[in-house]
């Protein structure tokens, strides 16, 4: 019987090392490697090992919630955009979760801002696990928004308002008096 797993275009994600419960991933065979969206990317020694410090922005359109990461550095290689330019990238590998299987891949740290998922799932990650059918999302199963906000929940921050100190050298100012 063939157990080959098959994966839509899109699927869900989980990154236990990292924190992230639940990232959207975009199923590309043609990328080579898989990456993350990453800002703030910094690499440092500890011991005697590199290790990059990154944060991720895990759910799109929403910056609100940033997830401070770290990992031992695993390579620096250029890669090639979707757009032909070539950049030198910090590489690190992490075990994925999609539905029920855990693996490791290596992930690419790179500036997704402008895409519209926050990681991409290369043919490196794929191969000889599943089979893709474009036509279709969400094969491993789907996580409602409802699942999301609670997943989450432990990293949104209360919205509070505006507080604003006023420092003046004389409090007897018309300007200074409260009405």
């Amino acid at each position: 019987m063939d157990t080959t797993k098959i994966l839509g275009s899109e699927e869900w994600c989980r990154l236990d090392d990292m924190s992230i419960p639940a990232i959207k991933a975009r199923v590309d065979s043609g990328a080579k490697t898989s990456s993350i969206q990453a800002s703030k990317v910094k690499i440092f020694t500890k011991g005697l090992e590199d290790w990059v410090r990154f944060e991720v922005n895990p759910i799109q359109d929403n910056r609100s919630i940033s997830i401070l990461c770290q990992a031992k550095l695993f390579d620096v290689r250029s890669v090639k955009s979707s757009q032909g330019i070539s950049e030198e990238r910090p590489v690190i590998k992490t075990p994925v979760t999609i539905g029920g299987n855990t693996f490791d891949i290596e992930l690419t740290l790179a500036n997704r801002d402008t895409m519209e998922y926050r990681m991409l799932l290369g043919r490196e990650a794929i191969s000889s696990r599943y089979l893709v059918d474009p036509s279709q999302s969400f094969c491993q199963g789907d996580i409602s928004s409802e699942e999301i906000a609670k997943k989450y929940k432990p990293y949104m921050s209360e919205k509070s308002g505006l507080t604003i100190g006023l420092l003046a050298s004389n409090p007897n100012l018309y300007s200074n008096n409260v009405l």
